[in-house]
């Protein structure tokens, strides 16, 4: 009687890790992104709801996202890549201008007595709005602010915004507020 071959199970388990090292290593991981926010404080128990002052339309940015992923910023109807551009307009007021925001002068520290924008960029969208078209506007949002961070680090520090220190960074940010207002969505253009 004859025996049957095994077969050499010895290295099987060499090549399962040699594998699994391999898969491992050749896998990309898609990393989770999100949006950065520092959320405001919670107001005092005892301050009464009422006690905010009414903030002036012209101080109002409004930017909509349909249900269609359609942008409407101020009233019209604009490409995303149109964006930051509009937004930058709004917080610099280079003109001042009547209908851009209004502005305040504030001591601030390493700056001195500086014009800072009462602006507010008020977003709202849809509940059929698209997460990734959402995204995008509030990277252009963002990216706005942060490109006249930059400008003003440049023209008064001669250095970008990242490349300041913290104390720059600081006086900058007071400088250049991000006032981003994002609404709880609503069904704004009817059902889809």
């Amino acid at each position: 009687m004859r025996k049957t071959p095994e077969i050499p199970s010895a290295s099987m388990a060499d090549i399962a890790f040699m594998l699994l090292i391999f898969f491992l290593v050749a896998t990309t991981m898609d990393v989770d992104s999100g949006l950065e926010r520092v959320l405001p404080q919670m107001p005092p128990e005892n301050q009464e709801q009422d006690d905010t002052p009414p903030i002036k339309e012209r101080n109002v940015f409004s930017v909509l996202l349909d249900q269609y992923n359609r942008l409407m910023v101020e009233g019209e109807i604009m490409r995303v890549e149109d964006l930051r551009e509009k937004a930058k307009e709004f917080m610099r007021n280079p003109t001042n201008s009547e209908n851009l925001p209004e502005t305040k002068t504030t001591e601030i520290p390493l700056l001195g007595n500086i014009e800072v924008t009462k602006g507010i960029i008020s977003l709202r969208n849809d509940h059929g709005t698209q997460y990734g078209t959402y995204i995008a506007v509030q990277n252009e949002l963002v990216a706005a602010v942060n490109e006249l961070r930059d400008e003003f680090a440049s023209e008064r520090f001669g250095k970008t915004y990242a490349n300041c220190t913290n104390e720059q960074k600081s006086a900058i940010r007071e400088a250049i507020p991000s006032r981003i207002s994002e609404a709880e969505p609503k069904t704004i253009g009817g059902k889809k």
